[in-house]
């Protein structure tokens, strides 16, 4: 009879106690993000288009892609709501790593917005000046770097696949962060250039990340792992589902043939959070498999531009990025797009292998 009197308060209790588990807040993030971006899209994309934010195709790019010309862009400002949102609501917030990886979200944000303003509301076709762009990217880098570096952090580097291999690097480790932000910032903003290409290894790298901001926050799993525990990183798993969901929530409108494009507003802070969850869950170097695929995006882009200078003209690939070069080789666009899903769903289970094969 007790038991019966008391069975309210208790289950009451019991439901309360579930939010101090990062796994079901992971869960809920996730969700939220995508209703979010589930619920607003439509809005923010009859918006666009009655402002007239169409997306710009260049004129030396694939002939197919002219079809393209005027869908809504800038929907990332959606996917960074969304996320903002959803971590403010399901995250602990006197978690100083949230804060920073937010302050890095929006400082991004900022900068693809004024490129894309420059380009789709100015017409200047190239946005910010290169040198603008990349000034902006080291500036906002550097500042979370350090206030990573302070914390104090475990500024030793270790090397996926073996157990006793690393380094310290000091101070040096804020260069190196900067630049792992900055990088994989470039990179998925590179890949972003056909319908649902960039969100899907997004979405397929934040999962990863989640599973590894888990583990190195977990004292017992990291142990047992024998990977660099962080203390406090485990929080980073809420972000991770909350960037996943809202990339799903994206890649509803943004699927063959999309009804709207994230711009550099979304592809920019998308890549930057990627590069600083790396760097706080301590697989830096992993990220290079984790997010191999940008990675061989960025690549064909410099192999082809410093290829075609020393040769005065000649070319690696019939179009850079890479996604470019098949397109040209006859490739349909959906094959284009899932068969480098496929690649990016492979990398990230090679990435997961690194935690047991140490």
């Amino acid at each position: 009879m007790l038991y019966l009197l008391l069975y309210p308060l208790h289950t009451k209790i019991s439901f309360f106690n579930v939010f101090k588990y990062i796994t079901f807040r992971t869960i809920y993030a996730s969700l939220t993000a995508f209703i979010i971006f589930f619920l607003l899209g439509p809005w923010v994309i009859k918006k666009l288009q009655q402002l007239q934010i169409g997306q710009y195709v260049r004129e030396d790019g694939p002939q197919s892609h002219f079809s393209k010309k005027g869908t809504p862009t800038m929907g990332g400002i959606l996917i960074i709501f969304s996320i903002l949102v959803s971590v403010l609501l399901w995250a602990n917030l006197s978690n100083r790593y949230v804060w920073i990886i937010l302050m890095l979200s929006v400082l991004y944000t900022i900068i693809g917005f004024i490129d894309d303003y420059l380009k789709v509301i100015k017409k200047k076709s190239k946005g910010l000046t290169a040198k603008q762009k990349f000034s902006m990217q080291i500036l906002f880098a550097i500042i979370p770097a350090i206030l990573i570096y302070i914390g104090p952090f475990n500024t030793e580097l270790t090397f996926p696949f073996f157990k006793k291999l690393s380094f310290d690097i000091g101070i040096g480790y804020i260069v190196f962060a900067s630049i792992v932000i900055i990088g994989t910032s470039n990179a998925v903003n590179l890949t972003d250039g056909l319908d649902g290409l960039a969100i899907g290894p997004v979405i397929i790298a934040s999962i990863t990340y989640m599973i590894f901001a888990y583990v190195t926050g977990h004292i017992t799993f990291a142990d047992y792992l024998q990977i660099k525990y962080v203390r406090d990183c485990g929080e980073i798993a809420v972000i991770c589902g909350a960037i996943a969901g809202a990339g799903v929530g994206f890649l509803w409108f943004n699927a063959y043939p999309a009804q709207v494009f994230m711009g550099d507003v979304g592809s920019l802070p998308l890549g930057a959070l990627l590069g600083i969850i790396a760097v706080l869950t301590k697989q830096e170097l992993l990220l290079i498999i984790v997010g191999g695929l940008f990675v061989i995006e960025a690549l064909s882009v410099i192999f082809q531009v410093g290829f075609f200078k020393l040769t005065k003209g000649k070319r690696i690939f019939r179009m850079a990025p890479l996604h470019h070069h098949f397109e040209l080789k006859g490739w349909p666009e959906p094959k284009v797009i899932v068969r480098f899903w496929i690649i990016s769903m492979a990398l990230a289970l090679l990435s997961l292998s690194a935690l047991k094969l140490r």
